[in-house]
């Protein structure tokens, strides 16, 4: 079997049973599989037993392997042990084993595909080519800083990095790509942060619960029901979503934009303008905001859309944004129509950012009741859920050819940014002031090799330095008189 694949159907029997009671017949008919080194998932002899039955079968199985004679100590692996000789044996970088661990974490769809771009390989493949084009750049340098005295060299120093200045800036531009797919992908795997926000008794509750699937928050007719914020994880349309209900934010000097009702609106406690402060700061670190008006009955006859003024303008600063009039059902849709150009041109269209922007017409009651014959999205809330889902991907897309910047790790991100502020180090000492001044090229130098070693972190070659590297760049490339002998043999 050696040096080639090997498939086959054999009995596994249990090591010493023919000697003593007779054979112990593990399995009768088990797919055995040989895969030599190197080209395997651990650069190692691979060989695997596809077994049948139960768990008892591979315990028996389990068991036999570990009386079978051998050289060396048979043993479980250890957690990620395969995966540790993978990389070892070079068969896989730190960039590809990171990304093998969010294939295993991954909870929804496009968890699943960021890691699988990420495990592809090109990530790796172009951090090992920025390198070396650094790798390239600084041999150049320190070859000037060396043998200057000796030798002629037809660029001045100024010169020559002004040629390394125009690739540092193209990998800092790539850099700037891979930190962008960086805070994309993060969001995949983290999950978007939604906050919902508007004025008590709106229906936040009602919709969140809709929206959730269960009963994540207490809904109730009395204002200001929600003093805390309420979250709930789930998967939207293969997102991964943290979705928070929060208290109705109303304020002291009474700035809602309604007069809901015949009853006096109630005094702010404590305990409320603490959850309106969370609910806030919740709204300033969400990804997409959801503002929630409604249909109310006004305090002097008719209908008005009651909403907060501080949540839009809270929305209107936000990523995404999107706005929902609940309560559709209580009023004709003409006079809903009515009430939804009024509340675009005198509340939307004051604020900047949301002059453009088409509220939604739900209806949280309509969608809690059995859909009737006919009807697809009773209430309004799914095509709420695809305008979600469509913020989503605004928030996340890439163009085709980008798509594996997706698979770029919050690690890695970390290390890229410590790599691009070298890169700017070099750009500002290879920057020359004047006729007279020439740059430092020994600290230029030292510049490009610090930030080849946070690129050497990302992928794990390199790490103990790479002096032996940047010495044969030299001898390859200039080649003094007194090195051109050929090398003997050391002893």
């Amino acid at each position: 079997m050696a040096g080639r694949r090997y498939a086959g159907v054999r009995t596994l029997i249990e090591p010493g049973s023919l000697a003593t009671s007779g054979a112990n017949v593990v399995d009768s008919d088990a797919l055995v599989l040989h895969f030599p080194s190197p080209k395997t998932v651990t650069g190692e002899d691979v060989l695997e037993l596809h077994v049948h039955g139960g768990p008892a079968t591979v315990k028996a199985v389990l068991s036999a392997i570990r009386k079978c004679a051998s050289p060396a100590r048979i043993r479980y692996a250890e957690p990620g042990e395969f995966t540790r000789r993978a990389f070892i044996n070079g068969r896989l970088d730190l960039a590809q084993v990171e990304a093998l661990g969010d294939t295993l974490a991954a909870e929804t769809e496009h968890q699943r595909r960021a890691a699988i771009r990420g495990n592809s390989g090109i990530l790796g493949k172009t951090y090992d080519g920025w390198r070396e084009q650094l790798l390239l750049a600084r041999g150049e340098i320190e070859a000037l800083i060396d043998f200057s005295e000796d030798q002629h060299f037809d660029e001045s120093p100024t010169e020559l990095l002004s040629n390394v200045k125009s690739l540092v800036k193209g990998i800092l531009h790539s850099v700037e790509l891979h930190k962008l797919g960086s805070r994309r992908s993060e969001l995949l795997r983290n999950g978007i942060r939604i906050a919902l926000l508007g004025p008590p008794n709106a229906g936040k509750s009602s919709l969140m619960n809709q929206i959730v699937g269960r009963e994540a928050s207490i809904v109730s007719d009395e204002a200001g029901t929600t003093r805390d914020i309420v979250e709930a994880s789930l998967d939207i349309r293969g997102y991964l979503c943290s979705f928070a209900d929060t208290a109705g934010i109303r304020t002291k000097a009474a700035e809602t934009i309604s007069q809901l009702g015949e009853t006096p609106t109630s005094a702010i406690g404590a305990v409320e303008e603490e959850g309106i402060r969370r609910a806030r700061q919740k709204a300033l670190d969400s990804d997409v905001i959801i503002v929630l008006a409604s249909v109310e009955g006004a305090k002097l006859g008719g209908f008005q859309i009651g909403y907060d003024v501080e949540t839009l303008r809270l929305a209107a600063g936000a990523q995404q944004c999107l706005i929902a009039v609940n309560k559709a059902d209580v009023v004709s849709p003409d006079t809903l129509r009515s009430l939804i150009d009024h509340f675009k041109a005198s509340a939307l269209a004051n604020i900047d950012g949301l002059s453009s922007v088409e509220p939604l017409i739900i209806s949280c009651k309509a969608a809690a009741k059995p859909a009737t014959k006919g009807s697809t999205d009773p209430g309004g809330v799914h095509e709420l859920t695809e305008k979600l889902a469509k913020s989503f991907s605004d928030l996340t897309s890439l163009p085709s050819d980008m798509q594996h910047l997706l698979g770029v790790t919050e690690r890695q991100n970390q290390l890229l940014s410590e790599c691009e502020r070298h890169l700017e180090d070099f750009m500002a000492e290879a920057q020359s002031t004047g006729p007279y001044d020439e740059p430092d090229v020994v600290l230029a130098a030292e510049h490009l090799r610090l930030a080849a070693l946070r690129l050497a972190f990302i992928t794990g070659r390199g790490q103990s330095g790479d002096v032996e590297e940047v010495l044969g760049v030299i001898f390859e490339k200039y080649r003094p008189p007194h090195l051109t002998q050929p090398r003997g043999m050391e002893c």
